[in-house]
């Protein structure tokens, strides 16, 4: 009777202990499943893949605003152009053309009269 109940019969007929086969089925689960398993593993990888790719535009941004910083403390040039779109600065000697936007006179001059 003991046979009968940790053995598994085949279609063949022949019969399978069951005891190894839990065994195999638990040891396949925390191999998937377990703390350091397969799909942990896989996870973990592409985490660090994401963090990688995330450090690298991190560094790229510090790259660019260091050369900014340099650009600010030594050219002159880059300072000027700086002034003058951000502050709206010009020179002492220039001469300084405003536009208006939008206005009504400067639309109705481009339509032209359509005939009736």
């Amino acid at each position: 009777m003991a046979d009968e109940k940790t053995n598994v019969q085949t279609e063949s007929g022949g019969r399978l202990p069951l005891i190894p086969i839990v065994l195999i089925l638990i040891i396949l689960g925390f191999a998937l499943f377990g703390k350091k398993g397969i799909l942990r593993t896989l996870q973990a990888s592409r985490h660090h893949a994401a963090l990688e790719a995330e450090v690298q535009q991190q560094e790229a941004v510090i790259r660019q605003l260091k050369e900014e910083i340099q650009s600010l403390r030594s050219d002159r040039q880059y300072i000027e152009d700086i002034a003058r779109r951000e502050l709206g600065m010009v020179k002492e000697d220039e001469l300084v053309y405003q536009f208006a936007q939008g206005s009504d006179k400067a639309s109705a001059d481009t339509e032209s009269p359509v005939p009736q």
